[in-house]
């Protein structure tokens, strides 16, 4: 018969094991699929390409031409051999990458893609005007099955650590639950075997197990009193037959009693089984909802940087030529890809700095006005662009108890999701009152199609998308988690309800505070712009301390367009000590993460 240590280990790696083979399955076949899908693809855009360049060739009948256009697919080494047919079925130019000995075609095929074994054969018509001219021919290197080996290579691997792990934790952390039953049990067979009802169990935690050994030890300090006075009552030979029959009695109704407290005890340790089989499920499904939100994560982090690293390859190359409008456009799209990038990782560190302990909060008295007012300039470029109309109160004089950053934070999240979930020319209508007794209750109603009441149970856990496929819209799903938790630690509340098909009204309420004697009108004071320097004004000195070339590179840019300030320039903190005494600078700009002397020990010594 195994044990209780031996069943739990292997009720962990078997969960484990079947939860790594579903999860790289799906990763390994939805990989091999994507890649399918994109030479497919790449390849149909190249034939096509190549076939509207060779179009005034084959009309022209002109081969060096068209033998020039079909050597550009030398560019690309998955592409094994390529041919141009023209409308009279025969080879017009002709490309085999080096090395490459297979035969072109005699003739071409009908317009498709097939896989021959492995290389991806594909056929194009070209077509100018409505006049059929000829034929693309592409054969390229189709590498499924390599990568499916690749694939397999690595899950093989990860398996092996993830279950030496699962079962390096499963035997250090089941001796917490085992240890305490296996030591009442080993004292229970000691006892029944040698009658020392002297011995007691060790208690090693105050949960109910702790109680179980504490009744266990109360059970064994009676039977062993009830014992010693059935001794003296046998030495008494005056009393012995009376005395003999009262301590038979006694022993009766203490078995009775011991039969109770067992009944009582195995009913106990079946509620805390129970119990135990309870919150195993708990941690399975909250392993789950994780590896859902890295797989959502994985995702949406690669989304954006995809679309950094391509279009600033594009920027980067030298063999086409980008005019002026494009390198604006490929810019905005690399700006507009990083700032989605950086709200995702926020909203992430975000939540562990809360889950951790680690955030701050300054609770100070924040006008409502100045907050509306900037929140609504920030969320109307994104509501003009659906056609939504926005409403926003104007709680002149209502102050609360906050953060200042924060509740700009949890405002723009909850207008965010208003405008992302809508309807197309839909409304969202921002309201402020008073909810309970000493709090600000502010209210964002929106117009879209609303939750039922058991995905609103689910809206503030934890990488819980509701059952968003995954880019539907963007985010991580953990929003709401963060919104939740600031309003926590601001001492507020939040709440939700909801009507399908009609909307959703989120509210949150934070605690009333007294306006500041230094108020200046209720609307936040617009930057005045820096006065350009006087011609005989000397430069003010700017010192930099960053170990990281790339930061430095970009705020020395940046600075290249203030005639009006110098910067000076230090890789490590001992020498933006020296650089500081020695130039005695306006202002310090300095990584906390350096080299030998940190941040915080350098600006010690600076003071």
């Amino acid at each position: 018969m195994r044990s209780v240590q031996h069943k739990l280990t292997a009720i962990v790696l078997i969960t484990t094991l079947v939860a790594l083979l579903v999860a790289l399955g799906a990763i390994v076949a939805y990989n091999l699929r994507q890649y399918h899908r994109d030479l497919v693809a790449d390849m149909s855009t190249q034939a096509e390409l190549l076939g509207h360049m060779t179009a005034p060739a084959l009309s022209f009948e002109d081969r060096q031409l068209a033998a020039q256009n079909i050597s550009w697919l030398g560019l690309r080494t998955s592409v094994k051999a390529a041919a141009i047919f023209n409308a009279g079925q025969q080879v017009f130019a002709s490309y085999h990458a080096p090395g490459e000995a297979a035969a072109l075609p005699a003739r071409p095929e009908a317009e498709g893609v097939r896989i021959d074994g492995h290389n991806l054969v594909l056929y194009k018509r070209i077509v100018n005007d409505n006049e059929f001219l000829g034929t693309v021919y592409v054969r390229a290197d189709y590498a499924l099955t390599q990568r499916l080996l690749d694939y397999l290579g690595i899950a093989a691997v990860v398996m092996l650590i993830a279950m030496a792990i699962a079962y390096i934790l499963t035997t250090r952390l089941q001796a917490i639950i085992t240890a305490p039953i296996l030591a009442i049990s080993g004292i229970t067979r000691d006892v029944i075997a040698r009658r020392d009802y002297s011995q007691r169990a060790v208690k090693l935690s105050n949960d109910e197990v702790g109680t179980l050994v504490d009744s266990f030890n109360d059970m064994l300090a009676v039977i062993e009193r009830r014992t010693e006075e059935l001794v003296r009552s046998n030495q008494e030979k005056a009393q012995e037959v009376a005395e003999r029959t009262r301590a038979e009695e006694e022993v009766l109704r203490l078995n009775a009693n011991l039969e109770d407290r067992v009944r009582e005890r195995t009913a106990e340790l079946e509620r805390v089984n129970h119990e135990l089989g309870e919150a195993k499920e708990v941690a399975e499904r909250a392993n789950q909802a994780k590896s859902a939100f890295l797989s959502s994560m994985s995702h949406e982090l690669r989304t954006p940087l995809n679309a950094i690293l391509g279009f600033t390859q594009l920027l980067g190359t030298e063999e086409f030529e980008l005019t002026p409008a494009k390198r604006r456009e490929f810019t905005t799209h690399i700006l507009k890809a990083g700032n989605h990038l950086l709200v995702l990782i926020n909203e992430v560190l975000d939540l562990a700095k809360i889950e951790t302990g680690a955030l701050t909060l300054s609770l100070e008295p924040v006008a409502l006005d100045d907050v509306m007012f900037e929140c609504r300039q920030m969320i109307e470029p994104l509501a003009d662009a659906r056609g939504i109309h926005l409403q926003f109160p104007d709680p002149h004089g209502v102050h609360v108890l906050a953060d200042c950053t924060r509740i700009k934070q949890v405002l723009l999240n909850l207008l965010s999701n208003a405008v992302k979930y809508n309807r197309e020319q839909g409304a969202v209508i921002v309201s402020c009152g008073p909810g309970a007794a000493g709090m600000v209750r502010i209210t964002v109603q929106d117009s879209g199609r609303g939750l039922p009441p058991d995905l609103i149970e689910q809206l503030f856990q934890p990488f819980n998308r509701l059952g968003q496929e995954a880019g539907a819209e963007e985010g991580t799903g953990i929003g709401l988690v963060v919104t939740k938790r600031l309003v926590e630690l601001m001492h507020g509340a939040i709440g939700v309800s909801s009507i399908v098909g009609s909307g959703s009204v989120f509210w949150i309420e934070l605690p009333r505070g007294a306006a500041p004697g230094y108020a200046h009108g209720g609307r936040a004071l617009a930057p005045q712009a820096a006065a350009a320097p006087a011609p005989d004004r000397p430069l003010r000195k700017v010192l930099y301390v960053e170990d990281n070339p790339a930061n430095l590179k970009l705020v020395q840019e940046i600075f290249a367009l203030r005639p009006d300030l110098q910067l000076l320039a230090a890789a490590d903190a001992r020498l933006g000590i020296e650089l500081a005494h020695a130039h005695l600078p306006a202002v310090i700009l300095m990584d906390i993460n350096l080299p030998g002397m940190s941040g915080h020990q350098a600006l010690r010594v600076l003071r």
